[in-house]
């Protein structure tokens, strides 16, 4: 694992559903080495820890990373407050990203604030990309036309039936047969979605979401239970060892 901590201005800015932030910021060392699925841990002034933030996307030629989160705390709230031109003190990139093939058939499944992880990766893959998708409603919908622009086949779900498919994301995804399978987002989403894959027998990565202090592993504060490969359960660290796992190696 390469990671590195930066001072990085903040060149974009914008509120794109309520209560999430895009940020876009210059990052050429960290954007270099970077790849899907990775985080990054943001300093909040005047925090103690830092925030836990998904790498929404990378861009090597122009040396950007895209993040984009929700407010969940007095934290993220804080750091929604940065403005263009201000410097965001990043520690990054952590953990281990997605494994894909651009050219293979990719199926990508996100709920809510699971959705922006997966986008650097579906924005590679492109027309060979389907991504299924489910909000609380459509006041909470995210990177709609980000998708559409990549070439990605976009299916949308809504809790409410406010837009797109009244129902799960697990609904829009029964005539889909891709090469493999990548989802983040709810624990009830990612075992739903882990025994389609299984069902199918269709490869799968899932991204998990837990509280995290160092982000390195040196706390031990973000444990998850995994299977090994002889099948016994042991303790594992979503910082460290994920937050991408094999879907077949995470206890639900």
């Amino acid at each position: 694992m390469k990671y590195d901590v930066q001072l990085c201005e903040v060149l974009r800015r914008a509120q794109t559903a309520e209560n999430t932030f895009d940020y876009t910021v210059l990052a050429p060392k960290l954007a270099e080495v970077a790849q899907p699925g990775q985080f990054a841990h943001i300093y909040v002034p005047g925090k103690t820890l830092r925030r836990p933030i998904s790498i929404c996307d990378i861009d090597k030629k122009n040396g950007t990373l895209r993040f984009v989160f929700q407010i969940r705390g007095a934290g993220t709230e804080q750091l929604s407050k940065f403005e263009v031109g201000d410097k965001m003190d990043i520690l990054a990139p952590l953990g281990h990203g997605f494994t894909f093939d651009p050219n293979a058939h990719n199926l990508f499944i996100g709920g809510g604030i699971g959705v922006p992880p997966l986008f650097g990766a579906a924005r590679q893959c492109g027309k060979n990309a389907t991504v299924a998708v489910g909000f609380r409603n459509k006041d909470f919908v995210i990177l709609e036309d980000d998708f559409h622009a990549a070439g990605c086949d976009l299916r949308i779900a809504t809790d409410d039936g406010s837009y797109g498919h009244h129902g799960l994301v697990i609904d829009l995804i029964q005539d889909v047969h891709p090469d493999k399978i990548f989802a983040c987002g709810p624990k009830v989403m990612l075992r739903a979605v882990t025994e389609f894959a299984k069902a199918h027998n269709i490869p799968c990565e899932i991204s998990l979401e837990e509280r995290m202090a160092c982000g390195i592993g040196a706390c031990l504060g973000c444990a998850v239970e995994l299977y090994d490969e002889n099948g016994e359960t042991y303790m594992g660290h979503v910082c460290k060892d994920g937050p991408v796992f094999p879907a077949e190696r995470v206890v639900f």
